[in-house]
């Protein structure tokens, strides 16, 4: 690891209010991944790591699906957590009935709000989603729920429905209405200027909850955000349905990092919980994934360690510290003589230049062939090498020139 030097960073010690809230779904919609089922010893873990990472809520679970769900989102309910735990239910009343069961204060109840949906998946019209909205919160109102409504594949809604659905939600009880891109089609300009339709028409709290099928759920979140949303869906390292929603750590720490707003969460706690969450979806981190990967402070590009050991700012946009890492140099392909000197300097071995660079082919070559990187094991044996392949060209040359 490099050595730690004072560095200037755009994040500061100090707490700071929180202007954006994740609502934090992994153990609903991220558990809709093909081919996850968390325990429920895995999803009180997980929820516990939530709550200590600084997530101020958490939807824990569909208590339509049945009398296990329900049992589990009770056990986390129990727990007492500092968050708030809710639960995600159809716009109906047994979802609704299927929640009080559950223990919870919270839920989100949740309709198609699209043309496409509504006729296609369930027959209806939008006044029929607009009465059975009206209804239905009502209902949630009557038994003591908190109560979001969640605006199904809003992206394809018609923006002038959205805000009478918005109308009709405030005016029943509701306290937020979430704007689901379901599909992932939106990009941030559309983002934005979606959030900012709605945001002008209603004072209800308005949540964005993105897919990222185009790869760009964190972006539009972002945006979102940007528009006028005070709260954002999320999921541990983007687990979710298709090709995942957007990360909870990409979205707290951007947001923080452009300094568009501060959501509370604790960025050491980030990498912990995301391996804790892909052991459990037995998904392994991809190495390179953002904020939490195993690479993503690691080094080999010859330009960029000479560059950071002498400025770590000069390579450095995130400061491995906060999330309780460091920078990590390996040796490859594109090291150059900076990493090799550093390299052997931790191992007590000063070299010269000239064995430095015999040393930095051989590093290349190794690297080359095996497509691997260069351990401190193999390195010394390069160095030790250096001295007999000298050896070697000093006896050749004496013999040349006897000869």
């Amino acid at each position: 690891m490099l050595a730690k030097t004072p560095v200037s960073s755009p994040f500061e010690p100090a707490p700071a209010a929180r202007t954006a809230f994740l609502n934090d779904t992994t153990l609903r919609d991220g558990e809709q991944a093909p081919g996850v089922a968390f325990t429920r010893k895995e999803k009180i873990e997980i929820a516990e790591a939530l709550a200590a990472a600084g997530v101020p809520e958490i939807e824990a679970g569909t208590p339509a699906m049945g009398d296990e769900e329900i049992e589990t989102i009770r056990s986390i309910v129990s727990l007492n957590l500092p968050t708030r735990v809710m639960a995600w239910c159809r716009m109906s009343e047994a979802d609704v009935m299927a929640a009080v069961a559950a223990g919870v204060g919270i839920v989100n109840v949740s309709i198609p709000t699209s043309d496409k949906q509504l006729a296609g998946k369930l027959g209806k019209d939008r006044a029929w989603a607009l009465a059975n909205v009206s209804h239905v919160v009502g209902f949630a109102r009557k038994l003591g729920f908190q109560v979001a409504v969640g605006g199904e594949d809003a992206s394809r809604a018609d923006p002038d429905f959205l805000c009478r659905l918005a109308e009709t939600a405030k005016a029943a009880g509701a306290f937020r209405l979430r704007l689901a891109d379901t599909l992932g089609v939106l990009e941030p300009f559309g983002t934005y200027a979606l959030v900012r339709r709605v945001a002008a028409a209603t004072d209800l709290e308005l949540e964005f909850h993105a897919h990222d099928d185009l790869g760009l759920a964190t972006a539009n979140t972002l945006a979102a955000v940007m528009g006028g949303a005070r709260h954002a869906s999320v999921t541990v390292a983007g687990i979710g349905e298709r090709a995942g929603n957007a990360a909870l750590e990409e979205v707290a720490i951007a947001l923080k990092q452009t300094a568009r707003a501060h959501t509370g969460i604790d960025a050491a706690a980030l990498g912990p919980l995301a391996e804790l969450v892909s052991a459990a979806a037995a998904r392994p981190l991809p190495r390179g994934k953002a904020i939490v990967g195993a690479d993503v402070f690691t080094h080999e590009s010859g330009i960029h360690v000479s560059g950071l050991l002498k400025d770590r700012a000069t390579y450095e946009a995130l400061n491995p510290e906060l999330f309780g890492r460091g920078h990590r140099v390996v040796l490859g392909k594109h090291s150059g003589l900076a990493a090799i000197e550093k390299a052997l300097a931790d191992q007590g071995i000063t070299v010269d230049a000239a064995r430095g660079r015999q040393i930095l082919d051989r590093v290349r070559a190794f690297a080359q062939r095996t497509k691997a990187n260069v351990s401190p094991e193999m390195l010394l044996r390069f160095y030790q090498d250096s001295f007999t392949d000298a050896a070697l060209r000093l006896r050749r040359a004496a013999m040349e020139s006897a000869s």
